[in-house]
This record gives structure tokens, C-alpha cells and sequence, in this order.
């Protein structure tokens, strides 16, 4: 930006006058428009502000202009980058900014001589002084990618370690669980204040919703993230064995024993994460020793006299109710209180529709991983189906009924009808919501020759557009992709109905 009311040589008059108006009425533009402004030259110190920055100065520690001005830029305005702007010539159109005096959205633009060349000082702007409102939407989807990103870095981290050291690491992130939608925002925004923490975590939900996985990501996200990770299914685990498998073995313990001993899961877990899969299902004889291990730190191996000491983060999980066990007097009521530090319930799928879509897309990229094959496509009444089904057994379900119907297809385009006998066929509980009959009913009415072609048209496509809205809850995002179209599209379809 120039400024002067001179141009380049070369130009016409006319041409030039235009242009210098074109700077004068710019600069007043953004003088009028934004929330402060305030330049500085060539050496960085400031030499003018505008009405709308006086409002700063008080916390900035200045009571008038005069004192503030005459400054160099960085004495008085903690974290500008404006020494760099005068360095590089270079502009920061969009940036945040934050000092004592809040937090900002600001741009930073370089003056130039009358030829364009050299910088002879900078623009400092203020856009916006409350970004955290204004911009809301935005930040939050910024924040939740940039922590995506960081988790799906830390996973890669992850398995490059594991391959080179061939120690047992986490297989997952928090980016590995899928979705946007409450629900499932919220479970992990829980799981990472978790992995801040030393304390046990308890995951409390029904089968197939993601509690692994979850153990997985707290760990990856955790101080421990390069020791270990040790999972137990306590439920698949013969009682007989649940100690051996958790204490070790001392060498000689019984006959049949190994010579050299075995360690247990606390052992091989030390300076890491002991996942306990499925606690609820722990016989009582075990919970009074796994209580002990827990106060004490300590455990000792099967047919030895010897305490070992050991380090080891427990993560539990179970689809029971605890509590209601604890009245029954089936799990002890110390332990419950020992695990249930830090309770964070995994919604199941019917608790979080939305996310289906993006669900089986992640599970569509999987399988076709594994086969080498493109990845299957549904249509888009086929996913309003899958969106509206109860999923007794949650996400490991929706991945079974995926799976069988690209099995018996002759192609990867799947449609609604393919599903619908898998359903039946499963013996899984199927429900076709009133918004999927009105769609039904939107195309035997559409089919209706006797009408006219624009007003068939516009019925299936309110019909389809309420069936969408209803498999997904609400969710715009979700629904507009449930109908292949954006959602842009999907907006102005709702604000501006097509008349009947």
C-alpha cells in the first residue's frame, strides 16, 4: 500500500488520480470499519492512531496518546509481529494476536514508497477484539482439526516406535474415534482431560461403542504414552488363570510351571497403561487382591514370597452396572470406589445417529484396505435406513451389516433394498422411521402420471430432505451428505421450499 497520493511513473494522469483516490478512501475505509488502527514507520516506532485504538491504551498501561505514541512497536504491544512485517515486506491479512489487553484478529500490511520498492513503515489493524464470539464457530473448528491432527501425528508416532522397539503400544488416537456429533464430542473432550491425569479412568458402556479404542487414545495422549499399553478381557480368561495372568508366576510354582517364571499384565504394564476389559466380570476371590496391588503398588507372583513393586496407569471398562452389582454384593464396594476416579460413559450409537455416516465411511475405507477393492457406496436412502436403526451392538453391528451386505452385492453400490434383507436376515431389530414411509409414499404419489413432472419432483424432494433431516437428527452436515449435496445447497432448500 502507498502513502502518498503519488503513483508509479509511467501512469496516466487520470489513471494516477484514481489510484491515489483509491488509497485515501481505502485507508479511511479501514480506519472507519475496523475496531483500531495504528501505523508505524520504517524503524518501527509508532507514529499515529485512530479513534477506535485510544480504547486499548488503558491496558496497555496509557493513560493519553501522546504517551503511547513515539514508542517502538514491540514496548508497548506484547507479541506483535510487526517488526517482522517492516523486515520482510510481507503481510499478515488474518492472524491472532493476544496481550494483556484480550485477545484480537488483526492484520498487519506494509507501507511502500512511491515506487513500490522499499517498506517505509506498516499498518497495524484491528479486525475483530472479541474473536471468541464473533469467530466462535470458526476457533472451535479449527481447534477440534488442529487436535485432530496432532493425535493422528501422535498415532503414526505410535507405531513407528512399536515397529522399532517391539514393545506394545496403543494402536489408537482420539482421532480414530469417529464423529462431531454432542455426544461424541463431549466423551472426548472427558477421555483428554483424562489423559492429563494419573488417576484411574473407568469407562462405563454397552458393547461395540468404543471403549478400547478410548483406552487406546487416553494412553496415546498421556505422559505414558511411550511405555506400554497392556490389555486384559478379563472375560475371556479362564477364573483359574486370572491370577497368573495378572501377578505372574514365580519359577517352580507348580508343576508344569516354567523354570524361568512369567511376569503378569502389571508387570509387563510398569511405566505405562493396564487396560482391565470388561471389570464387571472379575470373580470376588481376585477383586480383594486387585485392591491390595492398587493401594500398595506392589504385587507378588504366584507361588512366590517376594513383593514387586511396579508403576502402571489402570484404565478399566465394563458393560455392567457396577453399582448395581456393588447392591447385589457381587463386586466389592471398596473397589468400585477405588476405579470409579474418573467415570466417563461411551454413548452408544443410537445416542449419536449423526456420526453414522461419517461411520461407515470409515469403516467402508477399512474394507476396502483389506481388499484392495474401491470403496463401497450407499445410496443415500440406504444410509437414512442405517441412521435410523437402534444398533444393539453398536459399532462392531454397523460394521457386521456393512460387511454382509457388500458380500452378497454383485457390485460396491449398495442400495436401500440390499440392506433391508441383511436386517431381516440378521434377526437385527429393524425400524423404519415415519420420515423413511413418507419417503416411500413421496415416490408412489411422484410416480403418478397424471400430474405434472415439477410437482412430482418437489414433493421427493421435500420428502427426502425431511427423511434425511430425521435419520440425522437435525444435523445439517450430516443430512446434507446423507443426500450427496451441500450444505449451502441443503440451506437454501430449507429456507426456500419448492411450492407444491
Amino acid at each position: 500500500m502507498l502513502i502518498s497520493d503519488s503513483t508509479p511513473h509511467g501512469l496516466p494522469l487520470d489513471a494516477q488520480s484514481i489510484l491515489a483516490l483509491a488509497a485515501r478512501s481505502m485507508f479511511q475505509l479501514f480506519s472507519s470499519i475496523s475496531q483500531g488502527m495504528f501505523l508505524v514507520d520504517r524503524t518501527g516506532r509508532i507514529v499515529w492512531v485512530n479513534e477506535g485504538y485510544k480504547r486499548f491504551l488503558p491496558a496497555l498501561g496509557f493513560s493519553s496518546v501522546d504517551q503511547f505514541v513515539g514508542h517502538m512497536v514491540e514496548e508497548v504491544i506484547p507479541n506483535t509481529q510487526m517488526r517482522r512485517v517492516l523486515e520482510t515486506g510481507e503481510a499478515f491479512l488474518i492472524d491472532l494476536l493476544t496481550n494483556r489487553a484480550g485477545t484480537f484478529v488483526v492484520s498487519r500490511i506494509p507501507l511502500r514508497d512511491e515506487g513500490g520498492g522499499d517498506v517505509i513503515g506498516a499498518i497495524g489493524i484491528v479486525l475483530f477484539d472479541h474473536p471468541e464470539t464473533t469467530l466462535q464457530p470458526l476457533i472451535s473448528k479449527f481447534a477440534l482439526l488442529h487436535r485432530d491432527l496432532d493425535d493422528a501425528r501422535r498415532e503414526l508416532a505410535s507405531q513407528r516406535l512399536q515397529s522399532s522397539s517391539g514393545q506394545r503400544q496403543s494402536k489408537y488416537t482420539f482421532a480414530s474415534f469417529v464423529g462431531t456429533s454432542p455426544a461424541a464430542v463431549e466423551v472426548k473432550r472427558q477421555a483428554r482431560r483424562a489423559a492429563q491425569t494419573t488417576s484411574p479412568v473407568l469407562l462405563l458402556g454397552e458393547t461395540g461403542t468404543g471403549k478400547e479404542l478410548l483406552a487406546h487414545a487416553i494412553h496415546a495422549s498421556s505422559s505414558r504414552a511411550r511405555g506400554p499399553f497392556i490389555s486384559v478381557n478379563i472375560a475371556a480368561v479362564p477364573d483359574t488363570l486370572l491370577e497368573a495372568e495378572f501377578f505372574g508366576v514365580a519359577p517352580g510354582a507348580y508343576t508344569g510351571a516354567d523354570r524361568k517364571g512369567r511376569d503378569g499384565k502389571f508387570k509387563l504394564a510398569d511405566g505405562g497403561t493396564l487396560f482391565l476389559d470388561e471389570i464387571g466380570d472379575m470373580p470376588q476371590a481376585l477383586q480383594a487382591k486387585l485392591l491390595r496391588a492398587l493401594q500398595e503398588g506392589e504385587i507378588e507372583p504366584l507361588g512366590s514370597n517376594k513383593v514387586i513393586p511396579f508403576d502402571a496407569r489402570l484404565i478399566a471398562a465394563t458393560s455392567r452396572d457396577l453399582a448395581a452389582l456393588v447392591r447385589e454384593g457381587k463386586f466389592r464396594e471398596d473397589l468400585f470406589y477405588r476405579l470409579n476416579v474418573l467415570p466417563i460413559k461411551v454413548p452408544p450409537l443410537r445416542e449419536r445417529r449423526s456420526d453414522i455416516p461419517a461411520l461407515l465411511e470409515v469403516l467402508g475405507e477399512e474394507m476396502a484396505l483389506r481388499s484392495g477393492d474401491r470403496q463401497p457406496e450407499l445410496a443415500p436412502d440406504a444410509l437414512a435406513l442405517l441412521s435410523a436403526q437402534t444398533w444393539r451392538g453398536n459399532i462392531r453391528e454397523l460394521r457386521n451389516v456393512l460387511e454382509q451386505a457388500v458380500m452378497r452385492s454383485d457390485s460396491l453400490n449398495i442400495s436401500r433394498a440390499q440392506f433391508e434383507e441383511v436386517l431381516r436376515e440378521s434377526g437385527v431389530e429393524h425400524i423404519a422411521p415415519a420420515a423413511l414411509a413418507d419417503f416411500d409414499a413421496a415416490e408412489g404419489s411422484a410416480s403418478d402420471p397424471l400430474r405434472p413432472l415439477a410437482e412430482q419432483v418437489a414433493q421427493v424432494e421435500r420428502r427426502a430432505i425431511a427423511a434425511a433431516m430425521a435419520a440425522t437428527g437435525g444435523n445439517k452436515l450430516a443430512a446434507s451428505r446423507l443426500l450427496g449435496i451441500s450444505r449451502a445447497k441443503l440451506y437454501e432448500r430449507l429456507d426456500n421450499p419448492v411450492s407444491k
